[in-house]
């Protein structure tokens, strides 16, 4: 710092101390005014004193409200508890309503606001007239030109070596963001988030380390002009710290919208789009950092804080009024790009991007309007904290979409499997594309969530680590983590333990018809019980772990189901006579049976029924408490026993040919595969009123034997046929008799016309 601005500085606190005694001697009559070589100690007591603190407190405040008053009519910066206390119903400060600390608040932004370009305009005015009072008034600001144009030659000196510096190096480094972007947007498309994700952060640690040296090279050359030139150094560190912490700011804005290198952007956007995104950025980035950095603090210290509040102020309405130009303009491209996304999507997602599509200019220009009241109401605080909340907000959305993106590719859209693995087990592909979704979906949801909560913590609306602290925090975080854990377990074991059912029951290539419909029986009947008994223990478990009792659960369960073995004796029955049916493999789906008066093919076997669908498709649910024999037609093997009969007069050996003739063609035809043996013909079964009967049997395998006894039936009646052996049917003979001459009396036949016809011997009469 210079000779004259010490002496400024010292001149300035001789005074302010001398204001401060005549202060103590107006509030305090009682005491003698210090003398001069007391002052300093005399002055250290009083503040010491806590009513004499206050009272000075007061008078300070007495006097700047005299001094500053409000513009146009509007009150001064007012507590809460000042409120209360100028309430005539004596509210407290809790009790004063929100309208009326909003209505304070905005009183207290425009105060300032006119305050600060009241003493900005009356400043630069005065520079410009030429009366006396204006000449006076420049020359108590003590502005000297010279010294100004040489702070801002060296100043100027700096940024361009700085800047020289930073580009030069970002020239050098394009080769190595080039080659970067190159290798991640090859490969294959399920790795392409991982290759982003790792190109960018190699690429930001680049951009950091090329600001990084030109910072260096710029507090290099800081020294230089102020031990040659006589810069002020304090001005100089102050561009080099905005400088750093623009750049900084840049650099991570290069990271979602990189303009150049398409392999190093996060954000899925097109070029210009992401360099219009960037440029605006960068360029409100640099107007509120730059002059919030460097202008405000140093029109603070050279000229005065009003002048610098007024700059400040005027820097962040041409910042808002940017904001709102690029908002408006552009907020219908960003609504066809969010219904776009929405269209493609379904669910509450898609409605969230729909209503974000119609709203997200209001909330834009809500947000920066918020920056802008904050920072002007409290310059000193508001901007690192809003700029701090507004990083670690964009950090967590960032990273939450960079998780939620990279489960997704590399899961991808559908889990192949081995062929041995679905072989051996066919439902496990189609049940882990059904779980990892689902599971996908929830660490999605839990994503989210934890992004709005960190967001929220990030802008002070509650304090997150102060509720983790607490007992309740702890809990509910705890008890949140284990049933997600237990759930997550519970499907693990129901994937494996179903995998190892498959395994064990399903069908393999070399299985039997039988064996293949008993490993279906059981598949699903083994299901429905691990499903079941998963299902209840978890639901147990979980609520033990959200501080429920289950043992009360337990033994009311038990007294209910003594309760419902008594009052369902039926149900009961049903369910042992099913498992022991089971047991004894009596029926499998794809059996035909008989089962409770009811023939049908078996569709569904369960613990307490069985459904059957007969001939006709008809649809039959059979309890089991009702079945008290199973017939079962597709059990090893089937037998068509046929009886077919002839005339007497024909004789039998040679029907017997007749049949195996038919028999050695059947065997020949379309159901060759389906005979187990030689047909056996079991002989004459019964002399009938009109036919012979002759048995055979013919051995098929299970279902079959009704195909092939159709099929034998129509050969049986073409070689009949060939061989002139009749197959005799019902048919009726008239005998009228004979005298004991043998001659037959005549047949009297009435025609429909009442004309009578006598027949004897054979001659008509």
């Amino acid at each position: 710092m210079s000779v004259r601005h010490q002496a400024q500085s010292l001149r300035g606190l001789t005074a302010l101390l001398s204001l401060l005694l005549v202060m103590l001697t107006t509030a305090l009559p009682a005491q003698e005014a210090p003398s001069s070589g007391q002052d300093y100690a005399e002055l250290a007591t009083l503040l010491e004193n806590d009513a004499t603190r206050q009272q000075l407190i007061d008078q300070l405040r007495g006097l700047q409200a005299a001094a500053n008053p409000a513009p146009l009519g509007l009150e001064s910066e007012v507590p809460v508890s000042d409120i209360a206390a100028q309430s005539p119903s004596g509210q407290t400060a809790e009790q004063v309503s929100l309208a009326r600390r909003m209505a304070a608040a905005t009183g207290n932004l425009a105060g300032d606001m006119g305050r600060q370009f009241t003493a900005l305009s009356g400043l630069v005015g005065g520079w410009f007239v030429s009366d006396d009072s204006a000449v006076e008034a420049a020359a108590t600001t003590s502005v000297d030109m010279k010294a100004v144009t040489a702070a801002l030659l060296n100043l100027a000196i700096l940024v361009v070596i700085t800047f020289a510096v930073f580009w030069v190096l970002r020239m050098l480094a394009g080769s190595a963001f080039g080659r970067l972007s190159n290798w991640a947007r090859g490969g294959s498309e399920k790795l392409a988030i991982l290759r982003t994700t790792v190109a960018v952060a190699v690429a930001a640690l680049l951009d950091i380390i090329v600001v990084a040296l030109a910072y260096l090279g710029g507090t290099f050359v800081a020294p230089v002009l102020t031990e040659q030139l006589g810069a002020d150094a304090t001005r100089l560190a102050l561009f080099l710290n905005a400088f750093l912490i623009v750049e900084l700011a840049k650099a991570g804005l290069r990271m979602f919208f990189s303009s150049q290198y398409e392999g190093l952007r996060m954000l899925p956007v097109a070029a210009e789009q992401a360099r219009y995104c960037n440029r605006f950025l960068a360029r409100e980035a640099g107007l509120i950092g730059y002059g919030m950095l460097v202008l405000v603090p140093v029109l603070n210290f050279n000229l005065s804080p009003a002048v610098g509040s007024g700059a400040g102020t005027l820097i962040m309405l041409v910042a808002l009024a940017y904001a709102a130009i690029v908002i408006v303009r552009k907020r219908q491209v960003l609504r066809e790009a969010l219904t776009e996304r929405a269209n493609a999507s379904y669910g509450p997602l898609r409605l969230s991007l729909l209503l974000l599509a119609r709203i997200w200019h209001w909330l834009a220009l809500a947000y920066a309007l918020l920056v802008f009241a904050v920072t002007v109401l409290h310059p000193e605080t508001a901007l690192p904290y809003v700029a701090l909340a507004t990083l670690e907000t964009l950090i967590y959305v960032g990273v939450g979409l960079l998780v939620s993106v990279a489960l997704g590719q590399l899961i991808g859209k559908e889990i192949q499997l081995s062929d041995r693995l679905n072989t051996s087990m066919p439902r496990l592909q189609a049940r882990v594309n059904t779980y990892v979704p689902t599971g996908l979906k929830v660490i999605r949801g839990l994503i989210l969530v934890l992004v709005v909560v960190l967001s929220l913590d990030a802008w002070e609306l509650y304090d997150l680590a102060a509720w983790y602290a607490t007992t309740a925090g702890a809990q509910t975080v705890s008890a949140l983590i284990d049933i997600l854990i237990i759930l997550a377990l519970a499907a693990l074991v129901w994937v494996l333990l179903a995998s190892l059912v498959e395994h064990k029951f399903s069908p393999r290539e070399d299985s039997t018809p039988a064996e293949a419909a008993r490993g279906e029986t059981l598949l699903g009947l083994f299901h429905t019980t691990m499903a079941i008994t998963i299902i209840i223990m978890t639901t147990m478990i979980v609520l033990s772990e959200i501080g429920i009792e289950i043992g009360p659960l337990i033994a009311g369960a038990g007294v209910l189901g003594l309760a419902i073995g008594f009052g369902a004796q039926k149900l009961v029955q049903d369910v042992i006579t099913g498992i022991f049916i089971q047991l004894e493999n009596a029926m499998n789906t794809g059996d035909f049976v008989s089962v409770g008066g009811n023939s049908g093919t078996v569709d569904r076997v369960g613990i307490r029924s069985v459904a059957l669908r007969d001939l006709y498709g008809t649809y039959h649910i059979v309890p089991f408490s009702s079945v008290d024999a199973v017939s079962n037609f597709t059990r090893e093997f089937g037998n068509h026993v046929g009886e077919y009969g002839i005339a007497y007069r024909e004789s039998i050996d040679d029907a017997i040919v007749q049949l195996e003739a038919a028999f050695e063609e059947l065997k020949e035809g379309a159901h060759k595969d389906n005979i187990l043996a030689p047909m056996t013909v079991a002989g004459v079964t019964a002399l009938a009123d009109s036919s012979v009967n002759i048995r055979v049997v013919i051995k098929t395998t299970p279902g079959n034997q009704w195909a092939v006894g159709r099929a034998f039936n129509r050969l049986v009646k073409i070689y009949f046929d060939k061989a002139g052996i009749e197959i005799p049917f019902p048919h009726t003979t008239l005998y009228f008799g004979e005298d004991r001459d043998g001659k037959a009396p005549a047949g009297n036949i009435r025609l429909a016309d009442e004309r009578v016809v006598s027949t004897q011997d054979g001659n008509e009469g």
